[in-house]
């Protein structure tokens, strides 16, 4: 069965021209039997094809997922189990321990979204990473082919993924329709719900994975540009620094607090 692990949807992030029916509409005719809808922390795109699913394309399964922006180590895709709604997950800025014993202690799984890609927001570019290397072993797997990164970028996260000995999923990280559906991850099973793709994740039911890289055109620069990554990360850090108050009670209240870390 083959997915599409990393979808932006208009519903759902400020920066996505692709409706979640046009996203769907389009997999579907290239043979992709389901998606993982991965929102910049919101899983509005996920709750509008909820709402509107009885008028959305049959035959394909649509699953809920998120990418969130954690405060010293980029962004990760986040999974959780069906009926398991954690707020704070669309509370952006948690560091990504805490991120990490939240997920797990709901019983989801967790991974770099690439990480080796646009400095501002993937995790190899992160002292935290850099300095802790150890951290990786917190994670569940990786992904390993992102359409939207360089060739270079995604072959250091294949070797990232071998040398932790993680799964590796592949995304298109599509914001445009053009680029929707470059991008596959490939199950040895049917995968019908969230307990079925974390189950099959963790048990090493990935078969293939790959895509084609868009073409490098002379806009993208910027995404490489020093000004680009400094603004982005002192806005995500500000963001954070904001929100800290709100995320440190709810970390309380859930008793994963850990004053070494947050």
């Amino acid at each position: 069965m083959k997915f599409d692990m990393h979808c932006h949807t208009r519903e759902g992030s400020i920066d996505s021209h692709v409706a979640i029916r046009e996203y769907i509409t389009i997999l579907k005719s290239r043979g992709f039997g389901g998606m993982l809808v991965t929102d910049h922390d919101s899983y509005r795109g996920y709750r509008y094809w909820e709402k509107h699913q009885d008028t959305m394309p049959d035959d394909f399964v649509v699953l809920k997922g998120i990418e969130y922006d954690t405060r010293d180590a980029g962004h990760f895709i986040v999974i959780m189990p069906d009926g398991v709604n954690v707020r704070l997950l669309s509370v952006r800025g948690m560091r990504a321990e805490i991120l990490s014993k939240l997920v797990h202690h709901y019983g989801g799984i967790l991974g770099p979204a690439h990480p080796y890609g646009m400095r501002s927001s993937s995790a190899m570019f992160f002292r935290k990473i850099r300095k802790h290397p150890e951290i990786m072993r917190r994670f569940d797997f990786l992904e390993g082919f992102n359409t939207c990164e360089l060739v270079s970028a995604n072959v250091k996260a294949r070797g990232l993924a071998r040398k932790y000995d993680l799964p590796c999923i592949g995304g298109s990280d599509s914001h445009k329709a053009m680029y929707v559906g470059t991008a596959f991850t490939e199950f040895d099973r049917d995968i019908t719900c969230n307990n079925d793709l974390i189950d099959c994740i963790r048990n090493n039911g990935i078969v293939a994975f790959g895509g084609k890289e868009r073409a490098f055109l002379r806009h993208h620069n910027k995404r490489y540009w020093k000004v680009t990554n400094y603004t982005l990360k002192t806005l995500n850090r500000s963001a954070s620094l904001l929100l800290k108050p709100y995320r440190k009670i709810k970390v309380l209240r859930m008793g994963l607090y850990d004053e070494n870390i947050e």
